[in-house]
């Protein structure tokens, strides 16, 4: 059995049909690339895993168990763990105190101690234990998608979601970003990755599933996803093979 399961997953909005009978599967300790132009459906089907959406119809599995019509803090203590394109951090608090949060209302609800631990561990995976006290607001950008990475590992998640994380990096901390996110499937945590910068897919995901229009077109090996012409005229326009 997959551990998680999109069995033709639908969301519509009024008329729009956003995704439309998306499935796919993911294995425990795969890291599957996401991949469709802007406007695909990629980001609302997100959504629709990590319950921030309800489904219009289909279901969605995890270890045989359905998250359909589950809101999104069961479906976080269930074990799916998520960033945001935008990075959605509280500058008021410390480090720490943004981590404590996610790890009291994870999949293992840890309080006192057992949640600073917790909340430490996070830290230190991210690289940013030896400013656990900090000011989140003091934060660089990169170090503010650490930190966001870092809630979300503390809900200690079976499935962790990542919307483009990549996103906005110059070179040397995209190099830093691909060693982290690589380093966590190498961990043995499942992840699937929503990603347009290709350096990035091709360096961590063996498989992508590709999106467009909300119709799920490719589910293949990154290379030969990359190389079909449905999915690169998805990308170009269908223009451009003249």
């Amino acid at each position: 059995m997959s551990l998680l399961t999109i069995d033709k997953a639908t969301k519509k909005f009024g008329g729009l049909t956003a995704v439309d009978g998306v499935s796919f599967s993911l294995e425990q300790g795969e890291i599957l690339g996401l991949l469709g132009p802007n406007g695909s459906g990629k980001t609302t089907l997100i959504n629709l895993i990590s319950g921030a959406l309800p489904m219009t119809s289909g279901d969605i599995r995890l270890n045989g168990v359905s998250l359909a019509g589950k809101r999104a803090d069961q479906i976080a203590h269930a074990g799916v763990a998520r960033t945001f394109q935008l990075v959605r951090i509280l500058p008021s608090l410390s480090l720490m105190e943004n981590v404590m949060i996610t790890a009291v209302f994870g999949a293992k609800s840890h309080w006192g101690q057992a949640a600073k631990d917790t909340a430490m561990t996070a830290l230190s995976r991210v690289g940013l234990a030896n400013r656990a006290t900090a000011n989140a607001g003091s934060l660089t950008y990169i170090d503010q998608k650490r930190l966001e990475l870092a809630r979300a590992l503390a809900a200690e998640p079976e499935v962790l979601l990542l919307d483009e994380w990549l996103a906005g990096l110059n070179p040397t901390e995209l190099a830093q970003g691909i060693a982290l996110i690589r380093e966590l499937s190498q961990s043995g945590l499942t992840i699937l990755m929503v990603e347009h910068i290709m350096e990035a897919v091709r360096a961590l995901c063996p498989r992508v599933v590709v999106m467009n229009s909300g119709s799920l077109i490719a589910d293949e090996a990154t290379q030969s996803a990359l190389n079909d012409p449905r999915v690169i005229a998805a990308y170009l326009g269908d223009s451009a093979d003249a």
